[in-house]
């Protein structure tokens, strides 16, 4: 499998990775694409599409110093357990050899209604040389678990990268796992 990646600013095809994006998260869970499209302009976002011959997935990330966190990956429907989102990932990777790559995702807590997606979610992050950072953020509204590849986690580092990411607008409660707050 050799992917090849693509600008989505740049894309011909906006309209079928929209799709993608909009198929891939819950309403609630998503940004508007159109502000994806104008942040994407930005020095310090990426709005990535990735080809096997066919367009089949994406990933939008931030990247301020050495921490790159990305916000959204996807993979089409139909396409899913073939290597092409663990694929995409390491293209993040060679991009960024020397970052920190941070993810989060919906934590793997048995009461809630799709725990068997979350703990597949998760495996996959694993799997693909992600670890624990032992912190969780909420974003959004959401309880989130922080997973990271290539370091350590730094809170401090995260907060003062989402808060200049976000113009200061943004200023994230983050906490250590052992000291899950009740949200």
């Amino acid at each position: 499998m050799r992917l090849r990646v693509e600008k989505v600013n740049k894309s011909k095809r906006k309209r079928e990775i929209k799709e993608i994006y909009m198929t891939s998260f819950s309403k609630e869970d998503r940004m508007p694409f159109s502000l994806m499209l104008l942040m994407s302009y930005l020095w310090n976002t990426e709005f990535l599409a990735f080809y096997d011959d066919i367009l089949c997935g994406l990933v939008y990330m931030a990247t301020i110093g050495k921490q790159s966190f990305i916000m959204f990956i996807a993979v089409k429907d139909h396409l899913h357990s073939q290597g092409y989102g663990s694929h995409m990932l390491e293209m993040v990777q060679s991009l960024y050899p020397s970052n920190k790559i941070i993810v989060s995702i919906e934590p793997c807590e048995d009461r809630v209604e799709d725990y068997v997606q979350r703990v597949k979610r998760k495996d996959f992050y694993l799997k693909n040389g992600y670890f624990e950072a032992g912190y969780f953020i909420k974003l959004g509204g959401k309880k989130q678990e922080i997973l990271i590849r290539n370091g350590m986690f730094n809170k401090l580092h995260f907060l003062l990268f989402f808060m200049f990411y976000s113009g200061f607008t943004v200023i994230p409660q983050i906490w250590k796992k052992d000291n899950d707050m009740i949200q």
